[in-house]
This record gives structure tokens, C-alpha cells and sequence, in this order.
């Protein structure tokens, strides 16, 4: 089970997996606890729609990275990120090799030491995963259309590409079964997908609720990780935590999940260690021109 953590001044409010604690992997998931935004972002904003007409500042959104990044022990580290499409495609940031920052995908993996990677959410699903030498990891946005289209085992198998080690996940806060109303036509795709054992409830209006969490671990077991952190907030329900796009529309701010390799002394070496930037050398996040930054992600369900 995900538990509560404080940063050291206790300022910024995050949950944090055990199991990934344990592999001394570096990681979080961010709360609206603690950052620096106004309303209606208050105040740890790492995001909003590019639908919402009402913008919180770039300057804000960035110095909310910075406070979560330091939190979370991943500070310094170069961020990569996606511009989220709802789809099944996996993005690689390799050790040794460069980034296209902005990329159209809905999952990264990656297994370089100086870099973290993170995907924006307002009641998708966030998926973090790890090898069990916490070599490389995996950051996953799993709305509805991304579970249907099989983002999940998608980057698990992207992962194993990597390193073919034991995979250890985090299933992190989102919206949960009785907030997720949906229409004849959600339904009809997962029953498509899981079929008799699609995780939801039909009405007799036609329209029914979906069980997106249960639909994401039934995922993981399918793909083989078995060993799960999971948590049952809820982000429409919990307002005084989450931001929620269903709850509150699109003007409202984002969460985040960052996650980076274990740190290691030297090749092969097996103890993790202190981050200095000046110890790594390689090329650096290449921002797409079309897609300037990431802070105005999408995360509709």
C-alpha cells in the first residue's frame, strides 16, 4: 500500500510505494500540497489542459517540479517528459542518448541514472515500475482509451528490453470506481477488452461505472508483475489532496509522478549514491519545437 510522505520541512505532501523505498528507487507521487500556485491551481500545479482558457504560470509550474523533484530525492536531474495522447505508446530514454522531450506518448522507460521521467495526472491512472535492482523504470499515464489500447503491457515490455529482471510497481491515486460514471460506449470497450471479467457495473439507464484501478492491476498481473504498492484515494473524492478534472473541469491544475534509476557508485557496483550532476555525460532533453514545454498537458477522461 502507498503511504503519506512529508519533504523534509514538511511542506510538500506525496505518497511513496515501499516496495520501491526498499529497491532504493527514487520516486513520488505529488499531491496539490505544497507548491506555489494561486487559485484555482493552489498550489503544487504541475500541469493544466490545453483546454482550459484560464493558464497558471510557467514560472509557477516549473519552481512546483523543483519543490517535488527535491521532495522526492530526484533533484537535479534532467526531467523527461511526453505531450500525453491517450494512447499505447512507449517513449525510451536510454542511458548515453538523447530525448525528444514532448514526444506524442503515454509511457517512457528509462535506464539513465541522471535523468527522472514523469507523467502529469487528474484522474488517470499513474503507473510507476521498476526492475528489482532498481536499474530502470518506467513512468505510465493510463487514462481509458490507454488501458483499452494496452498501454500497460506495452511498457512492461519495454521495460524487460531494457533489463530482463523482476518488474515491482505503484499504482497511484485516481479516480475511483463509483466517481467513474461512463457512457454505453466505455462500457462496450471494456467488456471488449477484459471481456466477462471487465472491472464494471452496468445501470439500467445504459450507462454504468468503471473500476479503472482494478481494470490496471488485472493488467500488471497479466504482464506478470504481481508485486504491486497500490492505494485507494480517490481524486474527485479527496479534494483537499487531488486536483480532478471530472470533479472540478478544466481549470483546474495537475498532479505528477516522477521516478529515476538508482543511483550506482560505479559500473556493475550495487549500492546506490549521492547525485552530482557534473558526473554524467550525455546528451541533453530536446524540447520539439511544436511543444515549447509541459505544462499544458492533457488528462481528460
Amino acid at each position: 500500500m502507498l503511504e503519506r510522505r512529508h519533504s523534509a520541512d514538511r511542506s510538500i505532501v506525496y505518497y511513496a510505494s515501499p516496495l520501491l523505498e526498499a529497491a532504493a528507487v527514487p520516486h513520488g507521487f505529488s499531491t496539490r500540497l505544497g507548491g506555489v500556485s494561486p487559485a484555482p491551481f493552489d498550489s503544487l500545479n504541475l500541469g493544466i489542459s490545453r483546454e482550459s482558457q484560464l493558464k497558471d504560470a510557467r514560472e509557477n509550474i516549473l519552481e512546483n517540479y523543483r519543490r517535488l523533484a527535491h521532495a522526492v530525492g530526484c533533484a537535479g536531474r534532467e526531467r523527461c517528459w511526453m505531450s500525453q495522447v491517450h494512447g499505447a505508446d512507449v517513449a525510451v530514454a536510454r542511458a548515453g542518448g538523447g530525448f525528444e522531450c514532448g514526444v506524442a506518448a503515454d509511457a517512457v522507460v528509462c535506464d539513465d541514472p541522471a535523468r527522472v521521467v514523469s507523467v502529469k495526472y487528474a484522474d488517470c491512472v499513474p503507473v510507476i515500475l521498476a526492475t528489482a535492482d532498481g536499474r530502470a523504470v518506467a513512468a505510465i499515464h493510463a487514462g481509458w482509451r490507454g488501458v483499452v489500447a494496452g498501454v500497460i503491457s506495452a511498457a512492461v515490455e519495454k521495460l524487460r528490453r531494457l533489463r530482463d529482471e523482476e518488474i515491482l510497481a505503484a499504482v497511484g491515486p485516481c479516480i475511483g470506481f463509483d466517481a467513474f460514471e461512463v457512457g454505453p460506449e466505455v462500457l462496450a470497450a471494456f467488456e471488449a477488452t477484459f471481456g466477462p471479467a471487465a472491472p464494471l457495473r452496468r445501470r439500467d439507464d445504459g450507462k454504468g461505472h468503471v473500476d479503472l484501478r482494478g481494470a490496471v492491476r488485472w493488467q500488471l498481473s497479466a504482464a506478470g508483475v504481481t508485486r504491486v504498492d497500490e492505494t485507494d484515494r480517490c481524486t474527485v473524492r479527496e479534494a483537499t489532496e487531488f486536483f480532478s478534472h471530472r470533479r472540478e473541469g478544466p481549470a483546474t491544475g495537475r498532479m505528477a509522478v516522477l521516478i529515476g534509476p538508482v543511483l550506482r557508485s560505479g559500473l556493475g557496483a550495487d549500492q546506490p549514491r549521492a547525485y552530482h550532476p557534473s558526473t554524467f555525460s550525455r546528451p541533453a532533453c530536446r524540447p520539439r519545437p511544436a511543444v515549447p514545454d509541459d505544462t499544458a498537458g492533457v488528462d481528460v477522461l
